[in-house]
């Protein structure tokens, strides 16, 4: 569902003479690929990134892993070094959120007051880590992760071990929060919704593998649960109330329960905005699978994104690194008039204790899909597959190595394959499709 009308659904040529204007709204990765991209793919114009941190264009996924663990210094997830964006010609206004933005008059106006025109717009505005809507929220000690300075914060607070750390919300974030706080040796609780942590990401039976994993490392699971306050006073936080009134103390809580993609400038500009059912949250900025806005010169790439996806048939909303790493460029490709027709399978990765996999697919198709194990589930050695009429739909490998690839290629082939010769180690998974492929694709 949308709030307004479709996207323009045809590419339209550009003139990429030296006088032309392109902004990009959003110092994240996308936003960078885009810039990047614009420039290898020759255009010569202007550049402009606007970025609402005080800092250059940098990755995101290791503020939950590698940089919270200590491990990655804060150089490292920079995509360039600042010296780079000026070797390109590519400007940046940094610590400058956008305010508004005008399609009529093709400017949009920095906080400042500062006026920029374009000539072609890529809103990549990210998304923003959903709150409890309760003041305690912001009581000293309680954290929200999405940006180098609070996972910075995050770490500190982490660091000393020895603290009782409670983490609300059992998703990705909220599993790597909980890994590494307990590698600093603090006691860690999560509390989640569901029945197990990732249910509503990848289903219960798998989700079960990291409840297992999270519990053999010390883990304090809550689930099925509910909190109804997060408590504390003037020297900060105290614990978190629980749905039922049990008080769980804390020294420090972590709230992950989810991102909501940032519209706002969007909207107020009249683009038509993405729901999956009426009246349900926002899955982002509606555009067509060439990142085209109802707008013919603004585009919307990445977290604030929901995309027409071809081979889905329907708009799809992926907040993953991959997603920026991959969709940045084509975006800035649909911007110099190319042809682009998006259509990558969504991936993502994480590294919990000694666990670490890889997943593509489509989330969407694999809610309730059969799943077949291949390997060892105990020994946490596996390939799990999603399958919907014996086609794969979605893959993820744990600790099992040099498989994605192939993965993907049964994912995207839609070939149907043998639930047996599946799960069967002694079949090589190039198999299935090689020899099974050309006469049992689907073509639709």
């Amino acid at each position: 569902m949308t709030e307004d009308h479709a996207p323009q659904d045809t590419p339209r040529n550009v003139d990429q003479s030296s006088d032309q204007i392109f902004v990009i709204v959003g110092g994240g990765l996308a936003g960078a690929r885009a810039a990047e991209t614009l420039r290898s793919e020759g255009f010569t114009g202007r550049v402009i990134i606007v970025a609402a941190e005080k800092t250059v264009p940098y990755i995101r996924p290791p503020l939950s892993k590698g940089y919270l663990q200590g491990h990655d210094d804060r150089d490292s997830l920079d995509v360039h070094p600042a010296p780079w964006y000026a070797t390109q010609g590519i400007e940046i206004v940094l610590g400058m959120p956008a305010s508004a933005l005008s399609l009529a008059h093709k400017t949009l106006t920095l906080g400042e007051g500062t006026v920029l025109h374009y000539d072609k717009l890529l809103l990549a505005t990210g998304a923003a880590p959903r709150h409890f809507d309760e003041p305690s929220t912001h009581l000293t000690g309680v954290h929200h992760l999405r940006s180098a300075d609070s996972s910075t914060l995050l770490r500190a607070a982490l660091r000393p071990g020895g603290r009782r750390i409670v983490i609300i919300g059992s998703g990705w974030i909220g599993l790597e929060v909980a890994a590494t706080a307990r590698g600093y040796g603090n006691t860690v609780t999560v509390i989640g919704h569901g029945a197990v942590p990732l249910g509503h990401a990848i289903g219960d039976e798998v989700g079960a593998v990291f409840a297992e994993l999270h519990r053999d490392n010390g883990v304090n699971l809550l689930m099925n649960t509910t909190v109804h306050a997060i408590v504390g006073g003037e020297h900060g936080v105290t614990g978190v109330r629980l749905g039922d009134e049990t008080l769980v103390p804390a020294d420090v809580v972590v709230v992950a329960i989810g991102a909501a993609p940032n519209v706002q400038l969007a909207r107020a500009a009249g683009l038509p905005i993405h729901r999956e059912i009426p009246h349900g949250p926002i899955s982002g900025i509606t555009v067509d699978a060439g990142f085209r806005t109802t707008d013919a010169d603004v585009y919307a790439v990445g977290d604030a994104a929901s995309v027409f996806h071809p081979v889905l048939g329907t708009q799809l909303h992926v907040e993953h690194w991959a997603n920026a790493e991959n969709a940045g460029p084509a975006a800035a490709r649909s911007m110099l008039g190319q042809a682009v027709a998006y259509d990558a399978i969504p991936y993502f990765y994480t590294d919990q204790f000694d666990l670490s996999m890889e997943y593509s697919g489509y989330p969407s198709l694999a809610a309730g899909a059969t799943v077949v194990f291949r390997g060892n589930r105990t020994a946490r050695e596996f390939v799990a597959f999603w399958l919907r009429e014996n086609r794969v739909v979605a893959g993820m490998n744990v600790n099992v190595w040099d498989v994605n690839e192939t993965v993907q290629q049964l994912i995207g082939t839609r070939v149907v394959v043998d639930p047996a010769r599946l799960a069967d180690l002694s079949v090589p998974l190039e198999e299935l499709f090689e020899a099974r492929g050309a006469t049992q694709r689907v073509t639709d």
